[in-house]
């Protein structure tokens, strides 16, 4: 009787260890500013919606993250970046 499992060599490959930790773009590169006038920089930092992301999906440190939010609220006050999507339905 034989197995219905397939052969060692066409499983696919698993990852042991750990999962590759995320760096921080703005500790590896000392030259970006996190900057409130700049909202194209900011804007991959922010969902589709209007939210800003979680540091565990954008890999940006906690002192960096708390930058990033203070940046994106002041450019959402003086409207810079808008605090929902527009036309979202309610």
């Amino acid at each position: 009787m034989r197995s219905t499992r397939p052969d060692k060599g066409t499983d696919k490959k698993k990852r042991r260890g750990p999962p590759r930790r995320k760096v921080c773009p703005f500790c590896a590169d000392k030259n970006a500013r996190i900057d409130y006038k700049n909202p194209a920089a900011l804007k991959r930092l922010v969902t589709e919606r209007g939210k800003i992301v979680p540091r565990r999906i954008s890999g940006v440190c906690a002192r960096h993250q708390r930058q990033v939010a203070l940046a994106i609220k002041r450019a959402r006050h003086i409207a810079l970046m808008p605090y929902a999507a527009t036309g979202a339905a309610a």
